[in-house]
């Protein structure tokens, strides 16, 4: 897993593997090695490399989702807390895959509209599995939606305290 955040932090920030190794004072070879696995670095070495990528580790929570079976026997997951989307990825267009959108194949969702955002959610939550949720769902923005999202009792009734919680 440190091989893959090394090499993706130093491509993302545009770096060779010259000027990354120069700038955090290790070799070019032992960054290569690093990146493909064949050494293991440590704690410290991994912070300085993603430093001077601009990058910094950090430690995030992660979401549980539980099954709940609703009164038609239909699955609904209910996550354990609510979570952030990045920022650029926020307000971007979003067109849903035909398992979540099935009756409106292809509608694109301007998330910046908050009448579509509210549908989205709805549809995600309704329809949605975790991954789905935690992809197009922004936690602080489903909290500022919640009260004119229309869902089935049952699913509010599940993802009240949730949104109690993080407001």
């Amino acid at each position: 897993m440190a091989a893959q955040l090394i090499e993706q932090a130093r491509l993302a920030s545009g770096l060779t593997q010259q000027a990354m190794a120069e700038q955090a004072g290790t070799s070019r070879t032992t960054l290569s090695a690093y990146e493909h696995g064949r050494k293991s670095p440590n704690l410290e070495t991994v912070e300085r490399l993603m430093e001077v990528a601009g990058y910094e580790l950090t430690l995030q929570h992660r979401i549980k989702f539980s099954k709940i079976k609703s009164p038609r026997g239909r699955s609904i997951f209910v996550p354990d807390r609510l979570w952030r989307l990045d920022v650029g990825k926020v307000f971007e267009p979003v067109v849903l895959p035909l398992s979540l959108n099935w009756s409106q194949p292809g509608r694109e969702y301007e998330v910046r509209d908050r009448r579509q955002r509210a549908r989205l959610y709805e549809t995600v939550i309704r329809e949605g599995m975790p991954h789905d949720m935690l992809t197009y769902i922004d936690g602080a923005l489903l909290v500022d939606s919640w009260s004119e999202l229309v869902l089935p009792r049952n699913v509010r009734a599940h993802w009240q305290s949730i949104i109690e919680t993080a407001a």
